[in-house]
């Protein structure tokens, strides 16, 4: 078993994971089976694997993890999320996963669905350094935990925000960002952590956007900022999917250079299961 937040400490050279979506549909299914060997085929260092709003997609992120664990050369990195999850659910779903050997695990929140004005019910643990804390008693996992550039949108302001993360990773071992535009937002993450004491590894979440409107649902749930010039490139765009899918890697591309220009550890590409596009940010990159 690897630890992946050891690997990304020790490499000498900027490594590059990805995230993917368990399917909900067969027809995201059949896409999913489309781009697994296609992604393998690029030697991620790990893959997340998302866990639906409200556990949705428990049985179906547990299943692709297993899978990825067992058919593939992918390390997997298996979300966990604390809402509308009791105590017990949750340590069943990391026993589960200690049982199987994977030991690396995503420790969040979670989220409220994409779609739609629906709440989160809470869960008996309230936030994710409580699932952190949990994750530890029960085993030697590897955790890593979110990160948000520009704050979290609950919050209320980036000094509490940045202190928040700080306490988590003093018992996580890595952060991963949620996805943001300006490279300036991530390093002052950084250095801002670092004046806190912190200097675990803080990967960099990168996605090359491909609608408009479903850029705007995930940047209004993470807190991201989207630039104007995102805005304006790709309304530009049209109803060009080509066009659209075009920009998108080139902004990716151009973010993920200047992120490893200025010694980030590595590029985390948010690939919404699209193959295509990864391929393309990775070749680009020189990655993989």
């Amino acid at each position: 078993m690897a630890k992946i937040a050891e690997v990304v400490a020790k490499s000498v050279k900027p490594t590059f994971s990805i995230e993917l979506w368990p399917p909900r549909s067969p027809a995201a299914e059949a896409k999913l089976e489309q781009a697994l060997p296609i992604l393998a085929a690029l030697h991620p260092t790990f893959t997340s694997i998302t866990y639906g709003a409200g556990g949705s997609t428990r049985e179906k992120t547990h299943d692709l993890v297993l899978r990825i664990k067992r058919e593939t050369p992918i390390e997997p990195m298996a979300h966990v999320t604390t809402a509308a999850h009791s105590k017990s659910e949750l340590v069943s779903i990391l026993e589960r996963y200690l049982a199987a050997g994977v030991e690396n695990i995503l420790a969040l929140r979670g989220d409220p669905p994409l779609s739609g004005d629906l709440e989160l019910p809470p869960g008996e643990l309230i936030y994710a350094i409580d699932l952190v804390k949990l994750a530890r008693s029960l085993g030697d996992f590897s955790i890593t935990v979110a990160a948000h550039p520009q704050g979290h949108p609950d919050s209320p302001n980036l000094k509490v925000d940045r202190f928040r993360l700080a306490r988590k990773l003093e018992l996580a071992d890595m952060a991963i960002t949620q996805f943001f535009f300006v490279a300036d937002d991530y390093f002052r993450l950084v250095d801002d952590l670092d004046k806190l004491g912190v200097s675990k590894p803080v990967l960099p979440g990168v996605m090359a956007p491909t609608s408009l409107k479903t850029l705007e649902r995930m940047a209004e749930l993470s807190g991201a900022k989207i630039p104007d010039r995102v805005r304006q490139l790709l309304y530009g765009a049209g109803n060009d999917a080509n066009a659209i899918k075009s920009i998108g890697v080139g902004i990716a591309t151009e973010l993920s250079e200047e992120l490893l220009k200025r010694g980030a550890p590595g590029i985390h590409v948010y690939t919404m299961n699209e193959a295509g596009t990864t391929v393309e940010i990775c070749k680009r990159l020189g990655l993989g």
